[in-house]
């Protein structure tokens, strides 16, 4: 998959792997920024106990 999106990006090779960098720093960005806060919240691991006053 990665290689039939590498062949069909336009460009010599420099501009192609430049060109890829971009999309994989803009991916990293939108998956930083939205999907992992949007997902935090479901996630059990964010549970913390830290402070908790239990009741006797």
């Amino acid at each position: 998959m990665y290689a039939w999106i590498f062949r069909h990006l336009p460009g010599p090779l420099w501009v192609r792997i430049l060109i890829s960098l971009v999309m994989i720093a803009a991916a990293i960005l939108v998956l930083m920024e939205y999907v992992f806060p949007w997902a935090n919240q479901f996630s059990p691991w964010t549970d913390s106990t830290i402070g908790l006053v239990l009741p006797r």
